[in-house]
């Protein structure tokens, strides 16, 4: 009697040990049901959620819960990215072969469309930019391509965000960095450029020795029609080239010697004419 009544005391405590550790696995598996459906979303991200497939809509920033099993979540960052694009050989308009290098900022607007409209919207992003980059840069010519490049950059930037609008992508800026150019084209460029720089300073000389010139004819017409100013001049021309330490010998000539040859009749009539050439 004694051993029948040990047993059962020792089957109900046995009974009461397994009901606790069930209780306390129950509590385990809560607690991390529990955990796993609290969610912390950053003030720069959006959590996207599904709940049995299908969307149910973008929470965040801060704390929420997501079902377990039920829901699921896909986190998506709002802040602005940047995709390097690597140098692409191009031939323009002109059919000059050149290397591009750009630069492409973008950000997520709509995280619902950027999880649900494209696969992998950073991939998808940078493809559709390196397309139209070497679309816009092919219709482009040279000479455009190096001096317009703020119009070539606002044309790819308009192109791209159309483009990626509908993923809920925005499109910010692009930026093309560095344009190579093959060495025998700009050997040819620079010879283009000496040969403008070279025109540009005969023109500036002519110009200037025409002006020149006319302030040469200006002085010649003061001399002539003034009496005693070629002597004057003579006087100051002597003085000029005797200045300096040389060997020339100058003898002045009377200009009024050669009144005997009629100097002076011709240079009257001369200033008659003008005058009535002017009248």
């Amino acid at each position: 009697m004694i051993y029948v009544l040990t047993d059962i005391i020792g089957a109900g405590g046995n009974t009461r040990k397994m009901s606790f550790d069930l209780i306390i696995g129950i509590v385990f598996v809560a607690v991390i049901i529990l955990a796993s459906s609290i969610k912390v979303v950053k003030e720069y991200e959006r959590g996207v959620i599904f709940r049995l497939g299908r969307l149910v809509g973008a929470r965040g920033p801060g704390l929420f819960i997501v079902i377990p099993i039920f829901e699921s979540m896909v986190k998506i960052d709002l802040r602005v990215s940047v995709f390097d694009v690597t140098p692409q050989e191009v031939i323009t308009k002109d059919n000059v072969t050149t290397r591009v290098n750009a630069v492409v900022y973008y950000r997520v607007l709509d995280p619902e469309k950027a999880v649900t409209e494209v696969e992998q919207y950073q991939y998808a992003t940078a493809q559709i930019a390196l397309t139209t980059i070497r679309g816009v840069i092919g219709q482009a010519e040279l000479d455009e391509l190096l001096s317009e490049r703020d119009k070539i950059n606002q044309r790819l930037q308009h192109i791209i965000d159309e483009a990626t609008d509908p993923w809920g992508i925005k499109v910010s800026a692009v930026e093309i960095k560095d344009v190579e150019l093959p060495k025998e084209m700009q050997r040819a460029m620079a010879a283009q450029a000496e040969a403008e720089r070279n025109k540009r300073a005969r023109i500036i000389t002519a110009d200037a020795e025409f002006q020149a010139s006319k302030k040469v004819a200006e002085a010649a017409r003061v001399l002539e029609s003034e009496k005693g100013g070629m002597f004057i001049r003579t006087l100051q021309t002597i003085k000029e080239a005797t200045e300096e330490k040389a060997t020339t010998v100058v003898i002045p000539f009377p200009i009024e010697m050669l009144e005997a040859f009629g100097y002076r009749v011709e240079r009257g009539t001369k200033t008659k004419e003008a005058a009535e050439t002017k009248e």
